[in-house]
């Protein structure tokens, strides 16, 4: 059953000085240094005034999503192993890192998803697993095992120390695959060239 009441806790509220990052990209700039954020994309699916979560998408573990399917027992169909064995499981996070959270295209859902927008949902049941291992599921996606967290204030405090760029994310670079250069592209979508300010850090 679709969990109405608990997904509605994560849209439609506002920041109390009205501003949403909700489908938003967190870049990080090149002087953070944190190991769990260094180089790192994070997609937001919930900032409102109490606070801030989110996915870091372009840190692959050494885990496949098979030797996750694997863990939970879930059986993987024959014909589908090989492409799964390529998609490597997300760092999501240093916020609860055994759980999984599986961002995709909107459209269907699952025991438990949170629809972010009408372009993404968040599913975090093992039904969504069961049907890409037998090569169902969504057409795109992304697997993770932990998440990014914020206490009330924390962000908006750290995007104004200049820890962040925000940029509205783009689905076709959330689900990109190139996740070596993703920090760059999404930085060039506002024209900043992140080399450029490596550069300059430490310099106002």
């Amino acid at each position: 059953m679709h969990k109405q009441n608990e997904s509605s806790a994560f849209s439609d509220i506002k920041a109390e000085d009205g501003s949403c990052l909700e489908h938003h990209f967190l870049i990080a700039m090149p002087q953070l240094q944190d190991p769990h954020f260094q180089g790192s994309v994070t997609y937001l699916w919930k900032h409102d005034k109490n606070g801030a979560l989110g996915v870091v998408i372009n840190r692959p573990s050494k885990l496949p999503i098979t030797g996750l399917m694997e863990e939970m027992k879930i059986a993987v169909s024959d014909n589908i192993v090989q492409k799964l064995s390529d998609k490597k499981v997300m760092a999501g996070g240093p916020v609860e890192k055994n759980k999984g959270f599986i961002l995709h295209d909107a459209g269907t859902e699952w025991e438990y998803t949170l629809p972010i927008n009408d372009m993404i949902s968040l599913s975090m049941s093992r039904d969504i697993l069961q049907d890409i291992a037998s090569g169902g599921g969504p057409a795109r996606y992304i697997a993770a095992l932990g998440c990014a967290g914020w206490d009330a204030g924390q962000l908006e405090q750290e995007i104004s120390d200049n820890v962040w760029l925000t940029v509205p994310a783009n689905p076709d670079l959330l689900f990109s695959e190139n996740h070596k250069n993703m920090a760059e592209a999404a930085a060039a979508i506002l024209g900043v060239n992140l080399s450029q300010l490596s550069t300059l850090s430490g310099h106002s």
